[in-house]
C-alpha cells in the first residue's frame, strides 16, 4: 500500500482499438470516473472532440456507461476495448429520409389542373377529416357522370324497396355493371372463347378434344 504523500497506486491497462492499429498500454488509477477514463483514453489515442463524443469503451465484455458520475474499478492487466462510432451519414443520404420521400411519393395527389373548388374539398377531406388515401383516390377518380349515376341509384333504391323489388334492384345493378364493363374488341382481336370468334376460330395452342384426337392419329402420343 502506498504511503501518505506518495503518488497514488496505478495499474497497467491495455488499450485495444477496433481496427488495424496496434494495442497500447496506459497506467491509470484503479478507481476513477468513466468521464475521466474517456478523457485519458482520448488523449492517449489523440482523438478530436467530436470523436470523443462517439467513443465507446468495453471492459470485461461490458460497455461502460456515458454518465459523468459513473465510476469504474480497474485491475492490473485489464484490457480495454476502444471503439469510435462512425459519423452518421448526411441528412440527404439517410435511409429514414428516403423512406419519408417514398411515402410522400406514394400519397395520393390531385392534378395541378384541378379546379379550385375540387382542391378545396380535397384539402378539407385530407387535412380536416383525415380520410385515408385509398378513399380519396376513389372519390376523386370518379367523373361527374359517375357521381350522377351513383346519386340516382341511391335515389331510386328506397322506391324499389317500397315496391318489394330491392333484391331485383341489386341484382339488376350487378348485371348492368358487368355489361357496361365488357368493353369492345378492336379490329383483329380474337376472343379466348372460340364461340365468339368468326368461324369459331381458336387461339393457337388451345388444347381440346379435337386437338388430342389429331395428335393421337398423328402418332404424337
Amino acid at each position: 500500500m502506498a504511503a501518505a504523500g506518495d503518488e497514488p497506486e496505478t495499474v497497467e491497462v491495455t488499450l485495444r482499438a477496433v481496427g488495424p492499429s496496434r494495442p497500447t498500454t496506459l497506467r491509470l488509477p484503479p478507481l476513477l470516473s468513466v468521464a475521466e477514463l474517456r478523457r485519458r483514453v482520448s488523449r492517449d489515442r489523440r482523438l478530436s472532440a467530436t470523436e470523443e463524443v462517439r467513443l465507446h469503451l468495453v471492459l470485461r465484455g461490458r460497455t461502460l456507461p456515458h454518465q459523468d458520475d459513473a465510476h469504474v474499478s480497474l485491475r492490473d492487466g485489464d484490457t480495454l476495448i476502444v471503439a469510435v462510432a462512425p459519423k452518421p451519414p448526411a441528412k440527404h443520404l439517410r435511409d429514414d429520409d428516403d423512406e419519408e420521400e417514398e411515402e410522400e411519393e406514394l400519397k395520393f395527389k390531385i392534378p395541378h389542373t384541378t379546379t379550385w373548388w375540387k382542391r378545396k374539398i380535397f384539402m378539407f377531406l385530407r387535412d380536416k377529416l383525415r380520410l385515408p388515401d385509398i378513399i380519396l383516390m376513389v372519390l376523386f377518380s370518379l367523373s361527374m357522370k359517375a357521381w350522377i349515376i351513383i346519386a340516382m341509384w341511391f335515389l331510386f333504391a328506397p322506391i324499389a324497396q317500397n315496391y318489394g323489388l330491392g333484391p331485383l334492384y341489386i341484382l339488376g345493378t350487378g348485371f348492368l355493371i358487368i355489361l357496361l364493363n365488357l368493353g369492345r374488341r378492336q379490329q383483329g382481336d380474337v376472343s379466348a372463347y372460340s364461340i365468339f370468334n368468326e368461324d369459331f376460330r381458336e387461339l393457337p395452342g388451345t388444347l381440346n378434344a379435337d386437338r388430342i384426337d389429331r395428335d393421337i392419329r398423328a402418332g404424337q402420343f
